[in-house]
């Protein structure tokens, strides 16, 4: 999400979240998520964003039941990104791959129904390819097979599948082989990415230097591993630190 919103926007400066400390989200509690999601959001309206442009699809599958915490500023729902992404693709079978969370919630299924009510939507957990991703393993034989498990429960043949979670399109290149050309993977974040930048854009310029601001609730020397492996070496001006002790708090 971070690197497509960049690529839009290059001159903007951004604060970039990683809640760390509290993941996997696709197994918390409805009460745990609603708590984070308050906290989380809390903590970027107080360092000055204009918006929230959510990455999580976990979090916005919970906020569509218990609303989305009052901050003061715009809130861009991922799913409701995807769904737009759906009913644009002219599918009319689509297959939705995301945490437990998220298919429990079933928010996917209704968001896309919303906006295309012809739509066949069939929604399936994955649980097992985000600690795959988390170490690494988006490539080869293990990665492959893990792909093709997940995929398994789509019985009928499907016009496109949206990879609902920010960990799958990491596996993209396993999914295009194994579905081949005829059903379009679709990633939430491009989208949600487009939307963010027209409300930028809509504002009549950033007047911003292009920093970014990683901030993570949990250790910062791996998350610095991982944000240079993701987005590249950071840039002059840009910062990395962890978010105050009050953010790592809500347990199990």
């Amino acid at each position: 999400m971070l690197r497509r919103v960049r690529t839009l926007l290059p001159d903007e400066d951004l604060v970039f979240l990683a809640d760390q400390a509290h993941v996997p989200y696709g197994d918390r509690s409805p009460g745990e998520l609603v708590a984070l999601l308050a906290q989380n959001a809390a903590f970027l309206a107080g360092s000055g964003v204009d918006a929230i442009v959510m990455g999580c699809n976990t979090t916005c599958a919970v906020a569509a039941s218990a609303g989305w915490p009052a901050v003061g500023i715009p809130i861009f729902d991922l799913i409701a990104a995807a769904a737009d992404a759906v009913a644009d693709s002219g599918a009319e079978r689509v297959g939705v791959l995301a945490t437990s969370a998220t298919i429990r919630s079933g928010a996917y299924g209704r968001a896309i129904r919303a906006r295309a009510p012809h739509v066949s939507v069939v929604e399936v957990a994955a649980p097992r390819l985000v600690p795959l991703v988390e170490a690494g393993t988006v490539s080869g034989a293990l990665a492959r097979a893990a792909v093709a498990q997940a995929l398994v429960p789509f019985a009928a043949p499907l016009d496109a599948l949206v990879l609902a979670c920010t960990h799958y399109p990491l596996l993209d290149a396993e999914f295009a082989a194994l579905l081949g050309p005829g059903v379009e993977r679709i990633d939430p974040a491009a989208r949600q990415a487009e939307r963010a930048a027209s409300f930028a854009r809509g504002r009549g310029g950033s007047g911003g230097t292009g920093r970014t601001r990683y901030v993570t609730t949990g250790a910062l020397a791996p998350f610095r591993i991982a944000v240079e492996a993701i987005a590249g070496p950071l840039r002059s001006g840009d910062e990395i630190g962890c978010a105050p002790l009050s953010l790592a708090r809500v347990n199990r």
